[in-house]
């Protein structure tokens, strides 16, 4: 591997505090961090590439906790899923077809600056294909963490689409032994019902799984050295899953003592943590259920679940329990794009800070994943896991983001000046602009203020989403999705 100098760099180190460090060079070698300091002093060995990155922020690569790399985010029922997965996992040429869905879906996290993913259930081992295939150097694609096939049971979430079904605690056992045999870093467990599966308001989180399933499980994979995940949506599943030993949550639900203590000490006399994913649960809230191909019924779910992960990652921040954050990638609206997304609302909804919010997306996942010594900070010796955002008004500076355009308010009400700026960042330009006018095509479509404009449905048009204006603390705060 070659030597790379990047030089002149405002550096985002993933650490806790995250300040800005302006000025910054650092040196890779062997796709290695080898150096890390002041410009003015820091250089590289002879015959590196040095690479100015002056006024340009260098941050660790994303770790995206939750994602499913079999879907593309386009809406779909359970059923309709369930039936294309029968038909693809049973044939050479869909299995063929589904590792190359798998890679793409990989690369495209990769695309948007995600270089850890860890898979939380896809169907026919086809994760685990596709992370040795990358780390073959067959193709590039993001470090890859997979959980193969989950267990679920009979009826449970999950079954027919990425989970195998055990009706007994061997059968539970027998799962997880072949994916051992199949070589996952991890055992995903369906604990709890979900949206979709539940059949009557106010039970999304119906508990699916025996406690003894799960415990039988989990003591396998112990056993077997490999980590658990479990999909949970309600308290009851939560208090299951933690006694029976799960290292992490995925979703949640309200919490009380019992379970706050749990997570610090789960049954296997561990401490657990908890995977917060806001964007698959907002769409049921924000949307009409023909959208996201459900029923109101389960749209009165999806609020439930909704505010359950939101609390849940409150509480579990408060108490001092590891919140990492994944996207769920596949669900509705939620394509492999999304974690900037999901960094944006662990800030605006569960009320991270900007410098947490970031923090938790890089090194915080990378603890949780047990990877902390090798990727989601800036350090020497670790994998040069590194993103260049060259763009500070977007989403891939946050804090820089937001700083800008209050710079910008102020010099506009301080200074009287009227400031014309052109943006594709929709969000900023919805919560920052007093007026706004939408060209498309070389053509001026509406023009007027925020509410006006929006009302013509212009910006919707043009950019191909739809969106919701919510309240915030900060004022009116816009959730937008794919139309």
């Amino acid at each position: 591997m070659s030597a790379y100098v990047f030089t002149h760099a405002t550096v985002l180190d993933g650490t806790e505090r995250m300040e800005p460090q302006p000025n910054m060079t650092v040196v890779v070698d062997g796709g290695r961090i080898v150096r890390v300091g002041p410009a003015s002093t820091t250089v590289g060995p002879m015959g590196a590439r040095e690479i100015d990155l002056a006024g340009a922020y260098l941050a660790p690569g994303l770790v995206n906790l939750h994602v499913h790399l079999c879907g593309s985010g386009k809406p779909t029922s359970a059923g309709a899923a369930g039936d294309l997965i029968d038909k693809v996992v049973g044939n050479p040429l869909g299995r063929w077809y589904l590792r190359r869905t798998l890679k793409a879906h990989a690369q495209q996290q990769l695309a948007s600056g995600a270089t850890t993913v860890r898979s939380v259930g896809d169907p026919g081992f086809a994760d685990v294909d596709v992370r040795d295939a990358i780390d073959a150097g067959k193709y590039p694609g993001p470090r890859l963490v997979t959980s193969g096939v989950g267990v679920t049971v009979p009826g449970g979430h999950g079954a027919g689409l990425f989970a195998h079904v055990a009706s007994t605690p061997e059968e539970a056992r027998d799962i997880v032994r072949t994916c051992f045999a199949r070589k996952c870093d991890l055992v995903k467990l369906f604990v709890t019902g979900g949206v979709f599966d539940a059949e009557v308001e106010g039970e999304p989180g119906v508990l699916r799984m025996a406690p003894e399933i799960a415990q039988a499980a989990c003591d396998e994979a112990r056993k077997l050295g490999l980590r658990t995940a479990a999909h949970i949506e309600s308290a009851e599943g939560v208090r299951v899953g933690l006694e029976a030993g799960v290292d992490t949550i995925e979703h949640g639900a309200a919490l009380d003592d019992e379970l706050v203590a749990l997570f610090k000490r789960n049954g296997a006399g561990r401490a657990s943590s908890l995977t917060c994913t806001i964007s698959p649960a907002l769409p049921f809230v924000e949307l009409d259920p023909e959208k996201t191909h459900s029923t109101e019924v389960q749209k009165v779910n999806g609020r439930i679940v909704y505010e359950g992960i939101v609390q849940a990652a409150k509480q579990a921040l408060a108490a001092g329990i590891p919140v990492g954050i994944g996207t769920d990638s596949s669900c509705p609206y939620i394509t492999q794009y999304d974690m900037w997304r999901e960094v944006v609302y662990f800030e605006r909804i569960v009320g991270a800070s900007r410098q947490l919010a970031l923090h938790t997306a890089t090194l915080g996942n990378a603890r949780i994943l047990g990877l902390g010594d090798e990727t989601g900070s800036i350090e020497v010796g670790k994998a040069a896991d590194l993103i260049v955002l060259d763009e500070p008004t977007t989403y891939l500076d946050i804090r820089a983001c937001h700083e800008t355009m209050e710079l910008v308010r102020r010099l506009n009400k301080e200074a009287e000046k009227t400031i014309v700026m052109v943006i594709h960042d929709l969000d900023l330009a919805l919560r920052y602009s007093d007026r706004l006018l939408v060209m498309e095509r070389g053509r001026a479509t509406a023009a007027g203020t925020v509410a006006d404009v929006l009302g013509t449905g212009a910006i919707e048009r043009a950019f191909g989403v739809s969106i919701r204006p919510h309240a915030a603390p900060e004022g009116t705060a816009y959730t937008l999705f794919p139309a």
